[in-house]
Parts: C-alpha cells; structure tokens; sequence
C-alpha cells in the first residue's frame, strides 16, 4: 500500500514537472515568435468539444497567414537521447490538423491561407539554451 502511495505520488510529481517545462517552452516560443515579427492570436486553444479532439499550442498571424504552432519543449539537462521535434507523432499531426480545421470553420476562415509550424525548445535548468522553428511542416 505505501509503495502504490508513493508511486502515485512519483508520478504527480513528474507529471507536474513535465506540465511546467512545457508551459515554460511555450512562453519562450511565443517571445520567439514575436521577435520575428509574428502575431499571436491564441495559446492553449482546443475544440470546444473537449481537448481529446486536439489543442493547438500557439496559433499566430503573420503575412496575412495562419499559423499553427506545436512546441515541443526537453529538458536536456536530462535524456537527450530524444529531440523535441522527434515527440512529435503522425496520430499528434493528425490532432492537430483536426483542430486547425475546427478553428478555421469557427472563426469562418476559409478564405485566409494557413500552415503548420513547429517550434523545438531546449531547456536546462529553466534556462532556454536552444530553439528550432520547423516553418510549414508536412502533414
């Protein structure tokens, strides 16, 4: 019993963490984004219909262009047997094109031109020591 409590309470633990370390890449992200000159219009956004249909880290402006933005943030003070981009699975692309597409028939924006990017943020100890924009990425 105490070792279920106290694997339990491991994995909040980590879980928490992860959450943090993703939440920090995506604000370096957005303050990447920025600099290049890029217009945020949402962090954090899902389907109403509930985040299990898919949610779209950031989703941005830029030349008239839609963009919607996965960012994939490592710790590499740990593994680094694994990028941030390599996270990125084809079931995770399919989500996220279910969603864009979602929110371009909500905001009725058919019209508008839109791609998806992703942005590889490396941290070690909070710190952002690297980050990689993949522009317009193959689905």
């Amino acid at each position: 019993m105490t070792e279920t409590i106290l694997c339990y309470a491991m994995m909040l633990f980590f879980r928490q963490k992860k959450k943090q370390i993703g939440e920090l890449g995506e604000d370096y992200a957005v303050a990447f984004l920025r600099k290049k000159g890029y217009k945020i219009l949402a962090r954090n956004w899902y389907n109403p219909k509930g985040k299990r249909l898919g949610e779209i880290d950031i989703i941005a402006e830029k030349d008239a262009k839609l963009i919607f933005v996965e960012v994939k943030t490592r710790d590499v003070s740990g593994d680094l047997h694994v990028t941030p981009e390599e996270q990125i699975t084809r079931m995770k692309l399919q989500k996220l094109q279910r969603a864009a597409e979602f929110y371009v028939k909500q905001q009725n924006l058919w019209n508008q031109q839109w791609q998806f990017d992703a942005v590889s943020v490396h941290v070690c100890d909070k710190k952002m020591v690297k980050i990689d924009h993949l522009e317009n990425i193959f689905l």
